[in-house]
């Protein structure tokens, strides 16, 4: 049996002399199977794919213009491969599309003659005829016309005078409109200052017309400034519900300016045109500039 007589220095550093050497066997191997693994992906795949390039402003445009050319170049076969009578129609179609876009085309047909624009139903043609003999066509005549003038509601919302004349009513009374209860006595009281120089019965009719048109109104005055037809007090039955949800109406005084010059006021506040306001005990009317005070009072019940 044999003695190994080297030192363990000596044995230590040839342990890993073979260790390295092994390790550089165990690298080629792997080198040479990842060489035979790229050597037939290759050949399956026939061309290997080029690494991507990142995309760059400068290189944008050469990309758009050689797509450009491909594009330009392969119209050129096409029109080359058709027959010479589809190019005559096409080239007569971009001949029209260039007129229409510069506005011949819109003015003249395809032998160059005016086309003449009409707006509306298309024309008969006798019509058509005539425009082209360089003729105007006859003129339609003008249909009647069945529409509501508004005359027959004049007239019958108006008063004719001595004279033969016609007054129209700037007011008429609205489906509500009532006449007052029997139990309801309603009086408007004219002051002129302190003194009481008339009683009006209110409830005796359902409309009273103020103004200066004597024909018509029903309640005269004679101050210039109140229009002819200045102003209604009118009675309507309003309903209303209860707290309950119960139905009750009453017939209750309102007021109304007609669009008068100088307008109304009642207790000191300017009426608004054109809209009934409710009318209550004790309130007082004044009609245009005129001092008079016409103060409305319901009598006491019995």
């Amino acid at each position: 049996m044999g003695y190994d007589e080297s030192s363990p220095d000596e044995r230590r550093a040839s342990r890993s002399d073979s260790e390295a050497a092994y390790e550089r066997r165990r690298r080629s191997r792997n080198t040479r199977r990842d060489d035979s693994k790229r050597e037939r992906s290759r050949d399956r795949s026939g061309n290997r794919k080029r690494p991507r390039r990142s995309r760059s402003p400068v290189d944008a445009p050469r990309r758009r213009s050689t797509s450009r050319d491909r594009d330009r170049g392969r119209r050129n076969e096409h029109r080359q491969r058709r027959p010479r009578n589809h190019d005559d129609r096409h080239g007569e179609r971009d001949s029209y599309r260039h007129r229409a876009r510069d506005g011949d085309y819109n003015d003249r047909d395809r032998d160059g003659k005016q086309v003449v624009k009409r707006s509306g139903p298309l024309p008969s043609q006798a019509d058509s005829f005539a425009v082209t003999q360089g003729e105007e066509p006859p003129k339609p005549k003008e249909k009647p016309n069945y529409g509501n003038t508004g005359a027959l509601a004049a007239a019958s919302n108006s008063v004719i005078q001595s004279d033969g004349s016609r007054v129209v009513l700037k007011y008429h009374e609205p489906p509500e409109a009532r006449k007052a209860s029997p139990k309801d006595q309603w009086k408007l009281f004219v002051f002129k200052g302190e003194d009481i120089i008339d009683t009006v019965p209110l409830s005796s009719r359902s409309c009273w017309l103020v103004g200066r048109e004597m024909t018509v109104v029903d309640l005269p005055t004679e101050h210039p400034s109140i229009s002819k037809q200045h102003a209604v007090i009118q009675f309507r039955y309003i309903e209303k519900r209860n707290e309950f949800g119960d139905k009750i109406g009453k017939v209750k005084p309102y007021l109304i300016d007609l669009e008068s010059a100088n307008g109304t006021t009642l207790n000191g506040k300017k009426v608004p045109e054109s809209r009934y306001l409710e009318l209550r005990e004790k309130d007082m009317i004044q009609f245009g500039q005129s001092t008079r005070e016409y103060v409305l009072m319901l009598a006491p019940k019995d």
